[in-house]
């Protein structure tokens, strides 16, 4: 995310948590005590390269904030990239605490990273510097303390690092990460869980409609983990996928996609145009598509101010974090387009991983198909109390989302007397 992004979405999130803020009428005060970080801490972390037939001092900057842990321990995932810095790191661990909060699971809000491109290094460089970094924040975790998962630039590998160097001091903890292998601990069904997720709350969407899953026409903008999984789950409900896109471009056809054939094809030559039978499209223009549920799954802001009054969706179902601003949520809400927002459509993913943590305390593993259920009937039950709460104040899921999830911290931590 470059600079210019990630300025747009931390106004915007600083828009939509502010506004909740008024509806619930929050004095100065206890806005201050939701809004600050109970620790933010910053770390150098030397690593020696090899580069050019010579070893190379490079020293790394690594960041993990806390926010808030008043509903239980501090939750967030660890993100590799160049632009990684203390002002998103802050942004991504409120967010956190929201997203806990809101699917009632007993977790706070962390969010942690390296500012590094991980293409730059090779395997045994990374491996190296991701058991730095673990060095440095072990003071900080812990299986009631602190628990890291994976985010951008990272995956079940280098959390197995993270439980591997952990495990040096502590004796074998699978429950100081999640997102691992499943051979290490990690649970079955985490892969698919946030795109499964995303397509198990587009079905809810589709029947409060009155219209048959068979007869929406759903654009998914996005073909990576989240997208790709939330296409072939809906396929399997009997969804009628009418476009999808990838970094090189968008494909069409009203007809719908053969989602299975669309990802072999991806796998096999790289993109998804090219497929036989579907017309190809640009990324820009396939967001304006005729459809009944679009669902953004790749990038930040990609509806915004620019795009918003073309946008001829009935729903946009938010499986990307942050992809509207708040000039666009603005415009599509006076227009009646029903945003579900990103802290419940993408959620599946948090849900999962406190599913993992979960059996890594029982030391009790459960099979891939009880996930999906436990994962499907909370995540549904969570739409229903946002969708309540809205119709009850007459006001848009996402306030009503972040009503809740701030309802639910600020009472906490008046309980336990902060």
């Amino acid at each position: 995310m470059n600079k210019e992004k990630q300025c747009i979405c931390q106004d915007t999130q600083r828009h939509f948590l502010f506004r909740a803020f008024d509806s619930l009428g929050l004095e100065d005060a206890h806005r201050e005590l939701l809004l600050a970080s109970f620790r933010e801490t910053r770390f150098s972390i030397p690593v020696v390269l090899r580069r050019d037939g010579r070893d190379v001092l490079r020293t790394f900057q690594g960041f993990r904030v806390q926010h808030n842990h008043a509903r239980g321990p501090f939750k967030g995932g660890l993100r590799y990239h160049p632009e990684v810095n203390q002002g998103e790191v802050r942004a991504l661990a409120q967010l956190m605490t929201w997203k806990t909060a809101l699917i009632d699971i007993p977790f706070g809000g962390a969010k942690g990273g390296i500012t590094i491109d991980p293409a730059e290094l090779d395997k045994t460089e990374l491996e190296v510097l991701t058991k730095r970094f673990i060095q440095k924040m072990e003071p900080l975790l812990g299986v009631h303390q602190d628990i890291p998962a994976p985010d951008m630039g990272t995956n079940a590998q280098v959390m197995a690092w993270i439980l591997e160097e952990y495990s040096k001091s502590h004796g074998y903890t699978p429950g100081i990460v999640t997102g691992k292998p499943v051979e290490l601990g990690g649970s079955r069904g985490r892969e698919e869980a946030t795109g499964f997720g995303v397509a198990c709350i587009t079905r809810k969407v589709i029947s409060g409609m009155s219209l048959p899953l068979d007869e929406a026409r759903i654009v998914i903008q996005g073909f990576g983990n989240v997208g790709s999984h939330a296409a072939q789950a809906l396929a399997r409900m009997g969804g009628r996928i009418i476009a999808l896109s990838d970094v090189h471009g968008a494909i069409h056809s009203a007809a719908g996609i053969d989602v299975e054939a669309a990802r072999a094809h991806q796998a096999a030559t790289g993109r998804l145009q090219g497929l036989p039978g579907v017309d190809a499209l640009s990324n820009e223009e396939m967001l304006e598509l005729p459809c009944h549920i679009l669902i953004p799954a790749a990038l930040e802001a990609v509806i915004n101010c620019d795009n918003a009054g073309a946008i001829q969706a009935r729903v946009i179902v938010e499986a990307a974090n942050m992809p509207v601003t708040h000039q666009a949520d603005e415009e599509l809400r006076q227009r009646n387009i029903v945003v579900v927002p990103d802290i419940l459509a993408n959620a599946g993913g948090v849900l999962a991983s406190y599913y993992e943590w979960v059996q890594n305390l029982q030391e009790f593993p459960w099979e891939h198909g009880s996930v999906l259920r436990r994962l499907e009937q909370h995540l549904l039950r969570v739409y229903g109390e946002v969708s309540h709460h809205a119709g009850e104040n007459e006001t848009d899921l996402r306030t009503a989302a972040y009503e809740l999830a701030i309802g639910r911290v600020n009472k906490a931590i008046q309980l336990r007397g902060f």
